[in-house]
């Protein structure tokens, strides 16, 4: 049983880890105690969203922060993103990710947000560093960062935690015995607590215990786009059997093999760790069958020469409130710029 596996299915084991997760816990108590401290020298005259979450492994930020950038810019504003870039191999820091970055050198989930909505993006693990070369080149009103809730040293106005609907924050410990980068308490502290696909039970009674009142977010899937070029199709149109290899390298990959089975395919799975480096030979099965994956992979296999191989494209659906909740934020706490916002210009 892996350690990702122990912590979800509460293992007895864990307990012997249990010195070493107080600790973590004591540390990072601390630190989000005066988490909106940050120094003169790191404000920005921007307003910033964090999209972050308090557990190890996906839970779907990367689609929720390209949601906020459709509808920042459908309300007027401008947005820019900044990101540690997980993984990102570039020349140096800060480092501009374009269209035309590989995945080598700006990670794949900077890749990914780029190639689907074109948004200035710049990495660096320092994100004040990020956050001003970005302002320093690009007119943006308004900034997210995908990931960095930890990341104190960063000025934000809004928080917002995403949480897995199935999983949960597993057996509600500090690491290592846990998944839990802060304790479950840190999230009373946050503006909005996004949850991402159905609860399960056990999700629900955590959230329960802790008063939280959340917000649904559901992936719905997309179209499936071919590696190779070409124009994208339908799940209800696809035109090839539906026994096909399923690639998933993120942080809970049955997610992904689980709508691949909603939308009528019957997947051979093919799991890989999140941010996986993958390569041709790792993609060769042998089967012969159509090969699906998911978007975040994709952008590290646009070299590759993969016939009959396929990325399916997932968008966040959002709740209502986070709309209303994430504009009202930025407007009260006096973070209104200048220009169109809502329809109305400001004088």
């Amino acid at each position: 049983m892996s350690l990702a596996s122990a912590w979800y299915r509460n293992a007895r084991w864990l307990k012997l880890l249990r010195p070493l997760s107080a600790l973590v816990e004591r540390v990072s108590r601390k630190r989000f105690s005066s988490r909106f401290e940050a120094s003169a020298e790191n404000q920005l005259p921007v307003p910033v969203i964090i999209v972050g979450n308090i557990s190890v492994g996906g839970t779907g930020k990367t689609p929720l922060t390209i949601a906020l950038i459709e509808l920042l810019r459908r309300h007027g504003w401008t947005p820019g993103v900044i990101s540690r870039g997980y993984g990102a191999k570039p020349a140096c820091y800060p480092w501009p990710v374009t269209s035309s970055t590989s995945a080598r050198e700006g990670g794949d989930e900077p890749c990914l947000i780029v190639r689907r909505t074109g948004v200035p993006l710049y990495i660096d693990p320092n994100r004040v560093a990020a956050a001003r070369e970005l302002l320093q080149h690009h007119a943006c009103d308004v900034l997210i960062s995908d990931d960095g809730l930890q990341h104190y040293a960063l000025p934000r106005t809004v928080e917002i935690a995403v949480i897995d609907g199935a999983r949960g924050l597993g057996n509600g410990r500090c690491l290592p015995e846990g998944p839990l980068r802060e304790p479950p308490e840190r999230l009373q502290l946050v503006d909005l607590v996004v949850v991402n696909g159905p609860l399960s039970p056990t999700a629900r009674k955590q959230l329960t215990d802790l008063r939280l009142p959340w917000c649904p977010m559901n992936l719905e899937a997309g179209k499936l786009y071919p590696l190779a070029g070409g124009d994208a199709i339908t799940a209800d149109t696809w035109p090839l059997e539906r026994r096909v290899d399923a690639v998933a390298g993120i942080g809970n990959p049955a997610r992904f093999f689980q709508t691949l089975r909603e939308l009528g395919f019957d997947p051979i799975e093919h799991p890989m760790a999140d941010h996986a480096n993958l390569n041709e030979d790792a993609l060769s099965f042998g089967s012969g069958l159509p090969l699906i994956m998911t978007e975040k992979d994709a952008v590290k296999c646009s070299q590759f020469d993969l016939a009959n191989s396929w990325a399916l494209r997932v968008d966040a659906q959002l709740d209502a409130h986070v709309e209303q909740t994430l504009l009202t934020r930025l407007t009260s706490r006096s973070a209104q710029p200048t220009g169109h916002k809502d329809g109305s210009e400001t004088a």
